[in-house]
């Protein structure tokens, strides 16, 4: 399959793999792509594993609808659940980096049936996030999240430059020079951006879609050097999780797991969905 469909949007997907092979969907964040697992899906499909990574509502052109409450974690959520309805699955395992990653713990507790495993990169339990924020550096660390909430303003400040602020921000990351202008061509594209930045409009809504505690078995990798994210919300992960939990670390690496982690988290995608199959 190469798209699917719900609300009357059209959302891109790339299907790849063993089309026999155990299923992982694979979810990115902001400003990323589908093509942020172009490095780590090739290692799971050595694994024998099938990767559905579909482009995230408002970054697939044919799903921008607009208003911030669009964006709201139990749509993005539904979704994922679009997704494994159209490709005829009860279930599948769960790959999410960054907003990807918020939208894997969200199922993870609202949906625990429709998944098998969740793998969680870089960001915490949404609770012990928002714990953070008040007993840690982590409201300092998200102080973008407080800018987004503006209208028009952020647009321009990400965008100054024809894209070149979003690309240096994105180079000190560390991220490839291809991927940096990959991702800063696709949030050009006629309101792009401003959908993308509609996931962080749409927290205000939080309060209503409370993530509870997840029990289904659990992967969450961190990364050191990750300027956005920090311990303490990752350490107070473990008890919203009831279900078996494993905390994998990366030394030195950013906050740009699966474009400059891939192997090594491929390898561990791959061991975790075997230890749960």
């Amino acid at each position: 399959m190469d798209s699917f469909r719900r609300q009357g949007m059209e959302f891109d997907v790339r299907d790849a793999g063993p089309a026999d092979g155990e299923p992982v969907v694979l979810l990115h964040g902001f400003p990323q792509d589908r093509t942020a697992y172009d490095r780590m899906a090739p290692v799971l499909h050595g694994a024998g594993l099938r990767t559905l990574a579909p482009d995230q509502r408002g970054y697939s052109p044919g799903a921008r609808p607009t208003g911030r409450g669009a964006y709201r974690l139990r749509e993005t959520a539904q979704d994922v659940l679009a997704l494994l309805d159209a490709a005829g699955l009860e279930s599948a395992h769960v790959v999410g980096h960054d907003w990807g990653g918020i939208v894997g713990w969200a199922l993870g507790a609202w949906y625990p049936e429709r998944l098998r495993s969740l793998t969680a990169l870089s960001v915490p339990h949404p609770a012990a996030m928002a714990k953070a924020m008040v007993t840690s550096d982590q409201a300092l660390r998200s102080y973008y999240m407080a800018l987004f909430q503006l209208p028009v303003v952020p647009e321009r400040l990400v965008l100054a430059g024809n894209g070149a602020a979003l690309a240096k921000m994105l180079r000190n990351g560390g991220l490839p020079r291809e991927a940096v202008a990959h991702y800063v061509q696709r949030m050009q594209e006629p309101g792009a951006l401003t959908a993308a930045l509609n996931w962080y409009r749409a927290l205000p809504y939080g309060a209503r879609d409370g993530v509870g505690r997840v029990s289904v078995p659990t992967l969450h990798v961190w990364s050191t050097e990750d300027a956005f994210l920090g311990r303490a919300a990752t350490e107070a992960t473990r008890q919203y999780v009831t279900g078996p939990y494993r905390l994998e670390v990366l030394e030195g690496v950013t906050h740009w797991i699966p474009e400059l982690a891939a192997e090594r988290t491929g390898e561990l995608v791959v061991a975790h969905v075997r230890s749960t199959t």
